[in-house]
């Protein structure tokens, strides 16, 4: 009997706490080169974004492309921070562990690259659940999120139909590019976000949660 479908989970936000950090050091590595924009603005504008639109989206607001190795810094800050500071996600093993338990395939379906998450999913101890033909990241397709591309590469990878696959987000952009797919998308939203925080998700046709722990009792 085939089991019940694929659950694709996002990796920053979804897994791994690390959107706090990466939001803090890009502020910190567009300001020196010239462009300062606060935290709330840069979380606001780059939050789930591929780095190409940033590198693009920096150089536009400077007037001139960004110097270049400036995305090297930035990657090499950011993994020295992840080393000191990232923990995973409240219930994200739970919540992986659980959803296997029903019957469900899983996999992780990343903007980020596959060094990243090898990164990532290792420092707060979820490596050992994904397989490394299970991580999929947007260079691995034409187009990032919020086009459908990495969510349908990733459930033909894992030999499931779109409509077999239930998508774990918490970014606009995941969750319009795993609609566009034809995919169920779970928004989840973290418990200490305001009520409001919701509204882009629904909007974006996504069902919120607001706790990991729900997340196996709603995939089916």
């Amino acid at each position: 009997m085939r089991a019940p479908g694929l659950v694709i989970f996002d990796c920053d936000g979804v897994l791994v706490d690390s959107e706090p950090i990466s939001m803090r050091v890009l502020t910190d590595a567009i300001g020196a080169v010239g462009v300062p924009m606060p935290l709330e603005e840069v979380h606001a504008t780059f939050v789930g974004t591929d780095f190409a639109t940033i590198e693009r989206e920096v150089s536009r607001r400077r007037g001139a492309p960004v110097p270049d190795g400036w995305m090297d810094e930035f990657y090499a800050v950011r993994a020295e921070v992840f080393e000191r500071e990232l923990r995973p996600i409240a219930g994200a093993r739970a919540a992986v562990e659980g959803v296997r338990a029903d019957g469900w395939e899983t996999c992780v379906a990343s903007q980020g690259r596959p060094a990243k998450m090898e990164q990532t999913l290792g420092l707060t101890g979820l490596s050992d659940l994904f397989a490394a033909q299970r991580i999929f990241s947007a260079t691995m397709v034409e187009r990032p999120k919020p086009a459908p591309d990495l969510f349908l590469y990733a459930a033909r990878s894992c030999g499931w139909e779109p409509g077999e696959c239930v998508v774990v987000e918490d970014s606009l952009l995941g969750i319009r590019g795993a609609r566009a797919a034809g995919m169920r998308v779970l928004g989840y939203l973290p418990a200490g976000a305001p009520e409001d925080a919701a509204l882009p998700l629904l909007a974006a046709g996504a069902e919120v949660v607001r706790s990991l722990d729900e997340v196996p009792g709603r995939v089916a």
